[in-house]
């Protein structure tokens, strides 16, 4: 809930003040992936927020249900080492889903991954100085901002490009 402060203008004398409401504590958790299609070269975003929430190893073996319900064929997923990409919950989706395959990046490396991008975009782009009123106005700006972006296939090819990643 706490805003990212960055330099504004404001008239001489007048400091800007950036109120929250909400508790520190408060956030919205987000887990995210981008796609390709090794067939068409299509990529696409797929999302999901949490209000007041952290997205703990059940929630991402959920995301995953949900995006190999929406995609065909083989499926890997590069991500990095967190603590959410491991468990319990995520060996039962491997062993459910014998197309699925995980890839790990290597340890402090944000800069591979082109989601960090996504995120980057937002914290930096598009929220900072923003102090929402509750966590559910910060939710309803995330989603209207992570829709945009996913109908926006240069941002898209943007984050990808930036990864550096050495397929597609």
């Amino acid at each position: 809930m706490s805003p990212l402060v960055r330099r504004t203008l404001a008239p001489r004398g007048k400091t800007p003040v950036l109120k929250i409401n909400g508790s520190h504590h408060d956030r919205v958790s987000i887990t995210a992936a981008l796609t390709i299609s090794p067939r068409r070269g299509h990529l696409g975003l797929y999302w999901r927020s949490y209000p007041k929430e952290f997205v703990n190893s059940q929630r991402t073996a959920d995301f995953l249900r949900y995006l190999l319900g929406h995609l065909r064929g083989a499926v890997t997923i590069v991500w990095d080492g967190g603590s959410m990409h491991k468990g319990d919950a995520i060996r039962q989706v491997l062993h459910d889903y014998s197309r699925l395959r995980l890839e790990r990046l290597p340890p402090y490396a944000p800069e591979l991954n082109p989601i960090e991008y996504l995120w980057d975009h937002l914290k930096y782009g598009k929220l900072p100085n923003f102090a929402p009123d509750d966590v559910f106005q910060l939710d309803s700006i995330l989603r209207r901002h992570i829709t945009r972006a996913k109908h926006n296939p240069n941002r898209l090819q943007g984050f990808y490009n930036h990864s550096k990643l050495p397929f597609y």
